[in-house]
C-alpha cells in the first residue's frame, strides 16, 4: 500500500496535475465499446480460445522459406554441444569459440571441455565472492538495495565471458572425459538451490556475529566452515575436480596419443590462443540507452573474488557489425549474447523481426524501439552463443548471420540463421579481438570506466 499511495502523491504533484482516479461506469462503457464484434474479430477469438499457442497464430506466412541457411563467409567450427538444462551457455559459448582451435592442435575428429569441471569452480568462487560481499556490507541493514540483492540470488549458473577468462586462468580446464558431466551439471536448478541455501544461513550468520562485534577472526572461520559445506555439496554431485589427469586421444590418422600428468592450468596454457584476454579481446556491446564509444564496467559481477568484473565497450550497432564481419572472414568465430527467444522460429531455426505479426492479430500496437524495450525490461540478453557465419549482398553489406547453439542439435542441426534487422533489435554483446575495431573505438578503451551498480537492468 505505501508504494500505491506513493505512486498516487507523484501523480497528484505532477506537472499536469494527474488525479488517480478508478475506472468509472462511462469510461468502462467506452472500454468496452471499443470491442467491436464482427466477423473477422469473432473468427480471431474463436481461433485464439480454442489453441493457447498464441505465437504459431502470429507467425507471418509469407515470411516463412525467405530466409535461407546459406552463408557468404563461415568460420570453420565442427560439432554442436548441448548444456541440457543449465544456465552454462556462457561457459559453453566461451569454450566452443576455442574447441575448433584445439581439435587442429592435437589432430582429432572431436573434441569438448569439461564444463563440469569449470562449473564446481564457477559455484565455489561464486560462494566464496558472495561470503565476502556478506562481510563487506555487515554493517548496512538487511533492507539496504545492495544486501536484499545479495540474499535474493547468492549464485546462480548465469554469466558472461569474463567469467570464463577469470576460472580459465586461475583453474586451468580439462577435456570431457576427464570430468565427465552429471546428472547435476546436465540439470542445475537442483542442486544450484540446495548450495543458496546453505550460503543464506551462512551469511545471516556471518551478519549476526559482526553485529555482536565477534572478533574478525572467528567470522572468516565461520566463512570457511560454510566454504567446507559448499565444496562437500559440490563434490556429491558434480564429483572432485582433478588436480592431475592423464587424457588418451585417437587422431584423425588413427593414431592413439596421451597427454600425461598434466595440470589443468598446464592444459589451458597450451590450448588458449596468444593475446586470449581482455586487454585483446574486447567486451562490445550495443547499448541504445546510454552513451556509445564509452567504456561501462558492472559492479561486482565476476565469480572470482580477484577477478575482472563485466566491463563492455558501448558501440552503435553498424560499428559492431563491421568488426564481426571482419573476424569471420579473417575464420575467427566471436562470444555474442542476444534476446533470443524473440521473433524465434524454431521448427525453422529462423530469427527475424517480421516473423511474427501480433499487431495484425490482435489489432494492436505493440512496437516498442530496442532503447525502449530495454529500459522497461522487455528485451535484454538472455542467452550466450558463438557467431559464426554472415551472408552479404553485392556490395558486401550484411543480409543475415548464423549462430553455433548449445542446445545440440534438434533445431536446424544447431546452427541458428538470423537476419540483419533481428541484428540491430536483439544482439547485445559480442567479445571480438581488438584488431577488428576502428580507431575511433580503439582509442575509446582508454578511458575510465563508469561504474553501473549490480542492478543495472543490463544486468
Amino acid at each position: 500500500m505505501k508504494v500505491f499511495f506513493t505512486i498516487i502523491t507523484a501523480a497528484l504533484v505532477a506537472g499536469n496535475a494527474l488525479v488517480a482516479q478508478t475506472i468509472n461506469e462511462k469510461e468502462l462503457a467506452e472500454i468496452q465499446s471499443s470491442f467491436v464484434k464482427d466477423d473477422a474479430t469473432r473468427a480471431i477469438r474463436n481461433v485464439l480460445t480454442n489453441d493457447k499457442n498464441i505465437r504459431d497464430n502470429a507467425l507471418d506466412r509469407e515470411r516463412q522459406g525467405k530466409v535461407d541457411h546459406y552463408f557468404k563467409y563461415r568460420v570453420t567450427v565442427r560439432g554442436v554441444t548441448d548444456q541440457k538444462s543449465s544456465g552454462r551457455c556462457w561457459m559453453f559459448t566461451s569454450m566452443n569459440v576455442l574447441r575448433p582451435g584445439v581439435m587442429e592442435k592435437y589432430g582429432v575428429q572431436e573434441f569438448d571441455f569439461s564444463h563440469n569441471y569449470l562449473y564446481f569452480w564457477d559455484l565455489f568462487e561464486k560462494s566464496n565472492l558472495f561470503l565476502e560481499n556478506i562481510i563487506a556490507t555487515a554493517g548496512k541493514p538487511m533492507d539496504d538495495r545492495g544486501v536484499t540483492g545479495l540474499f535474493e540470488n547468492p549464485v546462480n549458473d548465469g554469466g558472461v565471458w569474463n567469467l570464463y577468462y577469470n576460472l580459465g586462468e586461475k583453474y586451468g580446464v580439462v577435456p570431457r572425459e576427464v570430468m565427465p558431466e552429471t546428472a547435476h551439471s546436465d540439470n542445475t536448478s537442483g542442486l544450484v538451490a540446495l548450495v543458496n541455501e546453505r550460503l543464506r544461513k551462512g551469511g545471516f550468520e556471518i551478519r549476526e556475529m559482526v553485529a555482536r562485534k565477534v572478533n574478525a577472526t572467528l567470522a572468516r572461520k565461520e566463512k570457511i566452515a560454510v566454504l567446507k559445506d559448499v565444496y562437500r555439496v559440490l563434490a556429491l554431485c558434480l564429483g572432485e575436480p582433478p588436480a592431475r589427469f592423464t587424457w588418451r586421444y585417437k587422431t584423425r590418422d588413427g593414431e592413439v596419443k596421451s597427454l600425461t600428468d598434466y595440470s589443468p592450468r598446464q592444459f589451458y596454457k597450451e590450448i588458449t590462443p596468444a593475446g586470449y584476454d581482455p586487454k585483446h579481446y574486447i567486451m562490445i556491446m550495443n547499448d541504445p540507452t546510454r552513451e556509445y564509444y564509452k567504456v561501462y564496467e558492472i559492479n561486482n559481477y565476476r565469480n572470482t573474488f580477484e577477478g575482472i568484473n563485466w566491463t563492455y565497450l558501448n558501440l552503435p550497432n553498424e560499428e559492431i557489425k563491421r568488426a564481426a564481419l571482419a573476424s569471420i572472414k579473417n575464420n575467427e568465430a566471436m562470444y555474442s549474447s542476444s534476446d533470443v527467444g524473440k521473433a524465434f522460429d524454431r521448427a525453422s531455426g529462423v530469427l527475424d523481426p517480421g516473423l511474427y505479426d501480433f499487431n495484425a492479430l490482435f489489432g494492436v500496437d505493440f512496437y516498442m524501439d530496442k532503447k525502449t524495450r530495454i529500459l522497461t525490461r522487455q528485451s535484454g540478453s538472455t542467452h550466450a552463443m558463438a557467431l559464426v557465419g554472415v551472408d552479404t549482398d553485392e556490395d558486401d553489406r550484411p543480409v543475415k548471420w548464423q549462430f553455433e547453439n548449445s542446445w545440440g542439435t534438434t533445431i536446424n542441426g544447431g546452427y541458428l540463421t538470423f537476419t540483419d534487422e533481428w541484428f540491430d533489435e536483439y544482439i547485445f554483446r559480442v567479445v571480438i579481438h581488438r584488431r577488428y575495431l576502428g580507431q575511433k573505438a580503439l582509442d575509446a578503451l582508454d578511458q575510465k570506466p563508469v561504474m553501473l551498480p549490480a542492478w543495472d537492468y543490463m544486468y
